[in-house]
């Protein structure tokens, strides 16, 4: 693989189990490059060996006064210095292809796990790691690929000439062939230590840049509280602690270089002290004297690589480590060998409208179906709380936890956390599956039953889209059947268009989505900002930071009502926008994915009050199921999240039903007249 081939047609499938062995599986992909570097090395360490020997040449025929071999040794010196050269040259191109292929078909492996799990990446590894992992240890992946291959040749080369030196001058090269392994693995007993002290400094630098992250994320807000300062103190210890961990790897590194240095030295003032004993001794010449404290003296060269592949493995060993963390994650558990058919007969959990509320009773679903060709006019269901949304209709979801609400949009839209959890896992279901206070507010027997056989599973049951679990779908289809918008969704930087340019059916036109969410405002604000007073060409900043939070949401609103999915799911869409806004955002919503699944996670009154259907998640499943005011007034729970009731309040609401008046009924009436004539 070249550099102008990139990037890969297929990055191809790590073996993410372990950092040596994504480290190990890398290199097994990228053996052709290696071994070109691997010769290029060669050629070039062992002319650089071959020196001592052609210098050695050269000064024995001065001394014999032979202006024949003086020649010969000059022109083999000159073909060396071409070799060194050459293989110079090449194994500094090959090796950093090496590198910068290795680098790339890495962050391919880590784009394409991204872009698999989605939001549910953050919040299975934190973000600063996220940063560090498609950054800095991309490049200390790469260096350890580039840094094998030379250290492969000059291993080589050491050994080579180790051997050479023991058959050229058994005397004098004995002592080299036994000094040289000493000095190569001199310093192993300290690199556990140095590794260590590595390893922590990165771990600190790791916290740093997620507090950063997390900061720079969260100025808007920080400014807003005053919050800067106690920000600023927190990463300036960070950074401090960054500081005195790289001060004490530091010292490692350089002892080890410093023994790197000593030991050499100590070895060829060995070889002279002996060598010139053999000399006067006239045991060696004065020609086999140079050559060999020449080749002690150039063996210092392929022998600080031992110390390069030693500090590249120990900084690239932990970065391949969170690597693989990363690409070892999974959206789903999927199916061997793709989506398989699935039968929908007559009976169990899958069979007609009333199990799953889908009408596809009696059908066979092919590969077709699975792979998101015909799941239109199916109903969106959660076995895990029981919460059903009808086909075509608007249902709004309460949660008295707004952590909760997130984990559920999350797993509306394929994306279930690992295990089961507890705060997930219904309580309290009866035996027939049903729960609640009775008649309407209950979810049907056999819903109950599903939920009831799913969570006997190590992991909870995939929500279930027109009777066909999310995870049996390829991620293209799930992701084209049902859409989530987070409660803080991303704006890309581009310009608007670019931002509503997005994979859609096309029955909702950019202009239709932008006034159905209200975009006016912000729309006279970009045009402002546009150089032709075209607002569909103005430029939006990283993470939309220029724009007010509502206008953030109504823009992101607009993407998402623009991709026309089969069903969408929104997590709070409307929570920075004020109460007239929200109301016309609330028809509009009503309107434009008529006859569409939609389900919204709010507490908004505006928002409940215009709902087909309202479902209310208390602890994890549903308890109750109506229309919004209805809920208001028979479930005192949903009341009080509804209307922000305090507990006095819940109280006198109490008394003044037990008794039939009072003013426990009253207050609330005028609450709705006041939401409606504000509506």
């Amino acid at each position: 693989m070249q550099i102008s081939d990139l990037p890969y047609p297929d990055p191809g499938v790590p073996d993410a189990r372990s950092g040596p062995r994504f480290l190990l599986w890398l290199g097994r992909n990228q053996l052709g490059g290696q071994l070109k570097s691997l010769a290029w090395g060669m050629l070039h360490f062992t002319s650089v060996a071959g020196l001592p020997f052609g210098v050695g040449l050269a000064v024995q025929a001065v001394v014999d006064g032979s202006g024949a071999r003086l020649a010969s040794a000059a022109g083999l010196i000159a073909v060396l210095g071409v070799a060194i050269a050459v293989g110079d040259t090449m194994l500094h191109r090959t090796a950093v292809t090496n590198w910068i292929t290795a680098a790339a078909r890495v962050q391919q492996l880590l784009a394409r796990r991204t872009a698999a799990l989605g939001a549910a990446l953050t919040r299975r590894v934190a973000a600063g790691e996220v940063v560090a992992v498609s950054t800095g240890d991309v490049e200390k992946i790469g260096w350890f690929v580039e840094a094998l291959s030379r250290f492969a040749a000059a291993a080589l080369t050491v050994v080579l000439v180790c051997v050479g030196l023991a058959v050229y001058q058994p005397a004098l090269g004995g002592v080299v062939a036994i000094g040289m392994p000493v000095l190569a693995l001199a310093v192993l007993p300290l690199l556990p230590r140095a590794t260590r002290r590595a390893d922590h400094q990165r771990e600190q630098a790791g916290k740093a840049t997620e507090l950063a992250s997390d900061t720079v994320a969260g100025l808007r807000v920080l400014r807003g509280i005053g919050g800067e300062e106690l920000f600023l103190d927190r990463y300036r210890r960070a950074s401090q602690e960054v500081r005195r961990a790289a001060v004490r790897s530091a010292r490692m590194w350089s002892l080890i270089s410093a023994i790197q240095v000593l030991l050499p030295g100590l070895l060829l003032i060995v070889v002279v002290w002996y060598g010139v004993h053999l000399a006067r001794e006239g045991r060696i010449t004065v020609g086999e004297l140079v050559t060999v404290y020449s080749a002690v003296m150039i063996l210092n060269y392929p022998l600080r690589h031992f110390e390069e592949i030693a500090m590249a493995y120990s900084f690239s060993r932990p970065s391949a480590q969170r690597a693989a963390k990363v690409l070892a994650l999974r959206r789903v558990t999927e199916p061997e060998g793709g989506p398989r058919e699935r039968s929908v007969s007559g009976d169990g959990p899958a069979a007609g409208r009333d199990a799953t509320g889908t009408g596809l009773a009696g059908r066979h679903l092919s590969g077709a179906d699975l792979s998101g060709g015909d799941l239109s006019g199916g109903d969106l269901y959660d076995p895990v709380t029981g919460l059903l949304a009808p086909a075509g209709l608007l249902t709004a979801v309460v949660c008295g936890d707004p952590d909760l609400a997130g984990r559920l949009a999350d797993r509306l839209g394929g994306h279930p956390p690992d295990a089961v959890d507890e705060a997930d896992t219904p309580a309290g279901t009866d035996a027939d599956g049903q729960h609640g206070e009775g008649g309407k507010h209950r979810e049907s027997g056999k819903h109950g039953e599903a939920r009831e056989a799913g969570t006997k599973a190590s992991a909870p049951p995939s929500v279930l889209l027109g009777g066909v679990p999310l995870d049996e779908l390829s991620l293209d289809a799930a992701r084209t059947a049902v859409l989530v918008q987070d409660k803080d969704p991303v704006l890309l930087s581009g310009t608007l268009a670019e931002l509503l340019d997005v994979p859609s059916s096309g029955a909702v036109t950019p202009e239709a989505a932008l006034a159905a969410a209200q975009c006016g405002d912000v729309l006279d604000a970009l045009a402002q900002a546009s150089l032709d007073d075209d607002p569909m060409n103005a430029r939006i900043t990283e993470r939309g930071r220029s724009l007010s939070g509502g206008q953030r949401q109504r823009l992101a609103l607009a993407r998402s009502l623009v991709a026309d999915p089969e069903a969408l799911v929104l997590d709070e869409p409307t929570s920075a926008v004020d109460s007239h806004t929200e109301a016309r955002v609330a028809e509009s919503l009503r309107a434009v994915r008529g006859g569409r699944t939609t389900v919204v996670l709010t507490s908004s009154p505006l928002l409940l009050d215009r709902a087909d259907r309202v479902a209310f998640v208390h602890e994890g499943e549903v308890v109750a199921v109506g229309e919004h005011r209805e809920l208001v007034r028979t479930e005192p729970r949903y009341r009080a999240v509804v209307t922000r009731e305090t507990d006095e309040e819940a109280a006198a609401a109490g008394i003044g039903s037990a008794t039939g008046s009072g003013p426990g009924r009253e207050p609330r009436s005028g609450i709705e007249i006041d939401i409606e004539e504000t509506a």
